[in-house]
């Protein structure tokens, strides 16, 4: 194996690990609601200023982080993106030892600019890599059931920090898991450096100039299915977060759950969903998409009713 494709081979295994940061840390922010409300004194709906941080994050860093990813390439971007995350993950284990909820909603805050770039770089990056068609391809699936086993392992793991009492959660338990996120980024940083990232997508003058002419005369905003796509990923990222998070201080609060049971039962939440996504992919191919989401959407706002209206016993 030549030199290149060792490095080409390290720059994968990172892209693994960076799909891995993506889910942990997003679902860290809104696993710590149990932790800030407790120490912090915050209500339920303060605790999830975390998650609402780190998702605000990717509406100022989108269209700038598309910017960039086209004029500096996948090896500068994550680069950035991985020590934005080193930056955020860092402040918010420091914000228990400064004991302000401030620092902790700005940590996650900045923690959500590295997600977003990462989310824009490594899907196509994992495709570069691979050499695109069905081997790049491959390589993304195995990259989404990183990123699910990471949305499963971060409430558990935080759960099983804070043990069995809600009452004395406080920010000092999460720290082995956020300074693990930050030697992960860390390593990460230090591999893609010394690696030979292929950069055949990087934006050159003539381009740039060509793609204004097109699109002073059609913007994105022209296509309705666009413009409603991005209204419906608005609604079920909300739905997708809100309903573990919420779960998760709900079941920790409870007498006979605690915070160890209840991160088990909402990584299992997470989980579910990677078994889902396989599924789809099996359906996907007999199955249209129209049936597909009308048939699960109803299902699931059935089990909704059911869990929202049916007897605690």
């Amino acid at each position: 194996m030549g030199e290149k494709q060792k490095t080409n081979v390290a720059a994968i295994v990172v892209m693994f690990l960076l799909f891995f940061m993506i889910a942990f840390v997003t679902i860290f922010a809104g696993s710590m609601g149990v932790i800030v409300k407790n120490q912090f004194g915050a209500s339920n709906a303060m605790a999830q200023l975390g998650t609402l941080a780190n998702f605000i994050a990717y509406a100022c860093m989108g269209i700038p982080a598309g910017i960039i990813l086209r004029r500096k390439g996948y090896k500068f971007t994550s680069l950035l993106a991985v020590t934005i995350g080193f930056v955020g993950v860092g402040v918010q284990w420091w914000s228990g030892y400064a004991q302000s909820f401030g620092v902790y909603v700005l940590g996650a805050f900045i923690a959500g600019f590295s997600m977003c770039l990462l989310n824009i770089v490594v899907n196509p990056m994992l495709n570069t890599l691979g050499g695109g068609g069905n081997k790049g391809n491959q390589l993304i699936q195995f990259g989404g059931s990183c990123n699910s086993i990471g949305g499963t392992l971060a409430p558990i793991i935080l759960g099983y920090l804070i043990g069995g009492n809600m009452q004395t959660a406080s920010v000092s338990d999460a720290a082995p898991a956020m300074l693990a996120a930050m030697i992960i980024f860390a390593i990460a940083f230090i591999i893609v450096a010394f690696s030979h990232i292929p950069e055949p997508h990087i934006e050159t003058a003539e381009q740039r100039a060509a793609r204004q002419q097109v699109k002073d005369k059609i913007g994105p905003m022209s296509f309705r299915h666009f413009v409603m796509g991005a209204i419906a990923i608005f609604f079920y990222v909300g739905v997708e977060v809100g309903i573990p998070n919420t779960a998760n201080m709900y079941m920790s609060g409870l007498e006979n759950v605690g915070p160890a049971v209840a991160g088990t039962i909402v990584g299992f939440y997470w989980l579910c969903m990677m078994f889902g996504r396989l599924m789809g992919g099996v359906v996907g191919g007999k199955v249209s998409s129209k049936a597909m989401l009308a048939t699960v959407s109803s299902l699931a706002i059935i089990m909704l009713l059911c869990v929202m209206f049916f007897p605690e016993t």
